[in-house]
């Protein structure tokens, strides 16, 4: 494998519009029982402790200082056919996150619309709340369905904002909890919310928190990336997915990323080959 090439400059992490299709939760980490022997001037005893974690902290953010740099020196000698992608294009750019709360709110008044469309309905979104810094639990609810049907927003969608908003107001979720959360928990949580499925929380852990370790199994490009890669018959089902990018642990999340680059590439090229 050649010398990798030195990345100046980073593209922006922009989120796909790619729908769910399919869904899985991720493996969880199972913890052996331990034997402790227990000393004493009379006898020996052993007794048997299950260790457990119900609370497994998250890695840290790859917004953190050196974490994309070590993220590709791992995908690099660990994949060998991911390296000569990742030499090829620019690493990820990291948008800042200032409230998830604000985060999840955008996702779904995005979900299955044309990308302008959901800009201009998210505008007058803003608008209605006096802009991003007062996109909170209590705002959303003051706004009755009727009132955010004016500005194109459904009324399921309403229904998915004030369940949200309610979860946050009733102490069920809040900025600094999904913050600590690991990627288990969160995706058990987010997903009891109305209208935030699988798909929609690997995306905001992904774009939002920037967690290193988010395989988006359910997502069409990431999918026909792996496939494209490896070159598979079939387009790959979700525990094809986890075994075949068992590799790029603990960095699946820029591994995806850069399936979906592949596919762009790979969109451009036959786009420029029909006009030649």
């Amino acid at each position: 494998m050649g010398k990798p090439v030195t990345r100046s400059h980073s593209l922006p992490l922009h989120e796909p519009s790619s729908p769910p299709l399919s869904t899985t939760t991720s493996s969880k980490i199972s913890f052996q029982s331990r034997k402790i022997r227990k000393l004493s001037t009379n006898k020996t005893t052993t007794t048997t402790t299950a260790i457990t974690s119900t609370s497994i902290p998250p890695l840290k953010p790859l917004s953190h200082k050196g974490e994309i740099e070590l993220a590709l020196d791992h995908l690099s000698k660990s994949d060998p056919l991911l390296a000569p992608l990742l030499n090829s294009h620019e690493p990820p750019a990291l948008n800042p996150c200032t409230s998830p709360f604000l985060s999840l709110t955008k996702s779904i008044l995005f979900q299955q619309l044309a990308t302008n469309a959901a800009k201009s309905i998210y505008t007058r979104f803003l608008t209605l709340c006096d802009g991003e810094s007062q996109v909170n639990p209590d705002t959303v609810l003051s706004l009755s369905a009727p009132k955010l049907r004016e500005i194109g927003v459904s009324g399921r969608k309403a229904s998915y904002l004030h369940d949200l908003a309610e979860k946050y107001r009733n102490g069920s979720l809040s900025d600094s909890s999904i913050l600590e959360m690991n990627d288990d928990m969160l995706l058990n949580r987010l997903t009891e919310v109305k209208g935030i499925g699988v798909w929609s929380v690997h995306m905001f852990m992904l774009f939002s928190l920037h967690r290193p370790d988010v395989l988006p199994v359910g997502d069409l490009g990431v999918r026909k990336g792996v496939q494209s890669l490896y070159g598979l018959k079939d387009l790959p089902q979700a525990l094809e997915m986890e075994q075949i990018c068992e590799k790029w642990k603990p960095y699946r999340s820029v591994g995806s990323w850069y399936m979906w680059r592949l596919m762009e590439a790979k969109a451009l090229a036959n786009k420029a080959a029909k006009k030649a």
